[in-house]
């Protein structure tokens, strides 16, 4: 969701309109590793209100260059029925399939002879040259340290001085099997969103549902029962689709600061976590940003 960011500045606009340049990029290196990776789109968002779609119309015709376009009632409803007041297209915006991203960035990280320590940091301690790494199996030493390990964060970086914390959000999702829709999802966006719930096509007869709602690290099951009913109005193929796979994460979100934490805390020490719901959004743009740091000597990232 690079395009429907409702900002028009600041860093948070910045930083999606830098990822969403280099994404596709991206995606043609990768796809040395991972020939399928690909960015699917469009987004659409359905409007709540009457009120919420003049927002989306005001949007689109500032963004029509960057994609954007409102879609009348009459139009989506075709498409999802309980959309009674428009919608918002963003014909650029859309989904990356995280496991085939993972998959291809693991590949391309071999083969750029990056060693990957499978081990997890239990102490991080500062030197009078550089840093020390704690680990289960043993220690290492390193003139920079990129700390990017959500909730984990904060107890690497706290006993520095640096507070920083992170709360948990969880996130859930199903995998649906349809039986009352259609069967090739075409004409079908990449991803619909109705009120705050994500819609993602994953093959015939398949639908992903899912949405960060809830505060905690503990799963409940009436998110669930709230996402099958869209506060009572989903439509037909959702209410009669049946779950066939369940599952939860959690998102690390800062407190009392925007999302996502991006600093030079102090020389050779670089924090770049939080990123909250945007982590593969921003991926591009946040590794850009560490990379800038790094060429310029580690010490003070811009």
């Amino acid at each position: 969701m690079g395009h429907v960011f409702r900002r028009s500045s600041g860093r948070g606009w910045r930083l999606r309109q830098r990822s969403m340049a280099l994404w596709p990029e991206w995606i043609a290196q990768l796809q040395r590793f991972e020939p399928s990776l690909s960015l699917d789109t469009s987004l659409v968002q359905i409007a709540e209100d009457h009120t919420a779609f003049e927002r989306m119309r005001s949007l689109a015709s500032d963004r029509g260059h960057l994609g954007l376009r409102a879609i009348p009632p009459a139009e989506i409803g075709t498409l999802w029925p309980a959309a009674q007041f428009g919608a918002l297209q963003s014909k650029k915006d859309g989904r990356i399939n995280p496991l085939l991203l993972q998959r291809a960035l693991r590949l391309a990280l071999t083969a750029c002879t990056v060693e990957l320590v499978p081990e997890p940091v239990e102490v991080l301690t500062r030197k009078s040259q550089g840093w020390q790494l704690n680990c289960s199996g043993g220690q290492s030493f390193h003139d920079v340290v990129v700390v990017c390990a959500a909730l984990a964060s904060p107890a690497l970086i706290e006993p520095l001085g640096h507070s920083r914390p992170i709360s948990p959000v969880l996130g859930q999702a199903l995998t649906l099997q349809v039986t009352d829709g259609p069967s090739n999802w075409r004409g079908w966006p990449a991803v619909l969103v109705d009120q705050g719930f994500n819609l993602i096509p994953d093959g015939p007869n398949r639908l992903l549902l899912g949405a960060t709602v809830e505060p905690g690290d503990i799963a409940g099951h009436s998110p669930l029962e709230l996402m099958r009913s869209l506060n009572d109005r989903a439509p037909a193929l959702l209410k009669n689709a049946e779950p066939i796979e369940q599952w939860s994460g959690l998102r690390a979100r800062p407190v009392d600061r925007p999302a996502p934490l991006l600093e030079a805390l102090e020389p050779g020490l670089i924090l770049a976590s939080g990123l909250y719901r945007n982590g593969v959004l921003l991926a591009p743009a946040t590794a850009e940003w560490i990379a800038n740091g790094l060429s310029s000597g580690a010490e003070q990232p811009q």
